[in-house]
């Protein structure tokens, strides 16, 4: 079960990607959600996720405070 909420938060990062507020909106509510061991794999999946999106690097900074 655990693993669906990391794959669903996952989701719908991808779907508001779009917009750098929301996605950071989208982020804060989903670590305050997620067990630390789905932040840290979040974390990562983040890192390659916005590589080649510029505008939601700043977003990073809201999980690695965590």
């Amino acid at each position: 079960m655990p693993r669906a909420m990391l794959d669903y938060t996952k989701t719908v990062l991808q779907k508001v990607s779009f917009d750098a507020k929301l996605f950071a909106k989208e982020l804060r509510k989903a670590v305050s959600r997620l067990l630390p061991s789905e932040i840290e794999e979040l974390k990562i999946w983040l890192q390659s996720f916005i590589l080649d999106k510029p505008e939601l690097r700043p977003t990073l900074l809201l999980i690695e405070s965590k």
